[in-house]
């Protein structure tokens, strides 16, 4: 197992180009860690980094305490699964496993032992004479990570490893990887736009946007605390819904909002009244009433177990989705509906984005019991 540090750390292209801008972060001894983010926002130059296959224009990489700036990428103690599989087509299931134990020159006993552990970790033992062309997309992509294994690296990186399989695959693969971390112990990184995979996955998140990290935490500390509107709206499926609130008073119990329909209730948030604001909540959280939020409904989505209704109230520009069983009758489209919104599961967010200060759990029951 291996620890990382990572010092406000740089990626500045020869033409200018800044990609990462000041990234500090610590990943501890046998932690899956992944990075998340859209397409574009640095994580995979990160990891790059941190392999040695980009160079990092300024800021420390440590490495089990070492400085490894100027490592070369074959002396980190790191090994590297790719998206796509980087298979060598001419050599079956063994030979490709055994590869890198081939050129540093291990015997022929210790290069067999070690593709036998690692093919009766993965499963793949049946598959050792196959070649990559005889094998499915999750087969290749348990040798790839079977030749990672051998080396028994301090630090395993994930680069989208599962981006080219089917759903039903990566469901698959991603019990795997879970499994497979906690037999090796090994500290992972892993890199993934799909944030579902990173809620099932990581024993911590750090959410990239635009070159930083936006916030690190464990799933559920990202899914119920987040930072600011980015992580909020980036993590969940539906996405968490906003919806502009205007600050009319602050009192003790909280903020009272205004929003669209002149809907009021008081949230147990600090802050300054008079403010624009945008308040967030994530679907399951939202409910059908007798009073409430004016809404129309505009599309229902059946999903079996649950239907996802899309909701549209005065003066919206994107819909609001609402979480009901699957049982339920369905509304009626263009029905005009109220919603109540749970206070305890609200969220506050200023003008820039960022999430407003929660009030103790004292101050939280007094909001709830003035709405």
């Amino acid at each position: 197992m291996s620890r990382l540090k990572l010092s406000a750390i740089r990626k500045v292209y020869d033409d200018g180009n800044a990609v990462i801008h000041g990234v500090d972060l610590d990943i501890r001894d046998g932690e899956f860690m992944v990075f998340v983010g859209p397409s574009g926002c640095g994580k995979s130059t990160m990891m790059r980094m941190i392999a040695g296959l980009e160079d990092i224009t300024s800021g420390e990489l440590h490495i089990d305490g070492k400085l490894a700036n100027d490592i070369e990428p074959s002396k980190r103690g790191l090994a590297m699964v790719f998206q796509s599989y980087a298979l060598y087509p001419h050599m079956t299931v063994r030979d490709n496993m055994a590869f890198s134990l081939k050129l540093a020159g291990h015997s022929k006993a210790e290069i067999d032992a070690a593709v036998h552990r690692a093919a009766l970790t993965l499963q793949i033992e049946h598959l050792l004479e196959r070649k990559p062309k005889a094998l499915s997309g999750g087969q290749r992509q348990r040798v790839a990570i079977g030749r990672a294994i051998v080396r028994k690296p301090g630090v395993f990186l994930f680069d989208e490893p599962l981006s080219n399989l089917d759903a039903a695959l990566r469901v698959q693969m991603r019990i795997e990887l879970a499994r497979l971390h906690k037999e090796l112990g090994s500290t992972m990184i892993y890199v993934t736009h799909d944030q579902v995979e990173a809620m099932t996955l990581g024993d911590r998140i750090a959410v990239f946007n635009a070159g930083r990290i936006e916030q690190v935490g464990t799933p559920l500390e990202l899914y119920n605390q987040p930072a600011n509107r980015f992580v909020a709206g980036f993590l969940g499926s539906p996405k968490m819904n906003f919806i502009p609130a205007q600050a009319l008073r602050a009192a003790a119990a909280g903020l009272e909002l205004k929003l669209p329909g002149d809907y009021r209730l008081t949230l147990p948030f600090s802050g300054d009244a008079g403010g624009e604001l945008s308040l967030g909540i994530r679907a399951e959280h939202l409910y059908l009433a007798e009073s409430g939020l004016p809404v129309t409904v505009q599309l229902v989505e059946h999903l079996g177990d649950q239907q996802i209704v899309y909701l549209q109230y005065e003066g919206g520009s994107e819909p609001i989705s609402l979480k009901l069983p699957g049982h339920e009758a369905e509304p009626a489209l263009g029905s005009l509906r109220h919603l109540a919104l749970d206070p305890r599961h609200c969220h506050v967010f200023d003008a820039e984005g960022q999430a407003l200060q929660r009030l103790d759990p004292v101050h939280a029951a007094e909001a709830a019991l003035s709405i």
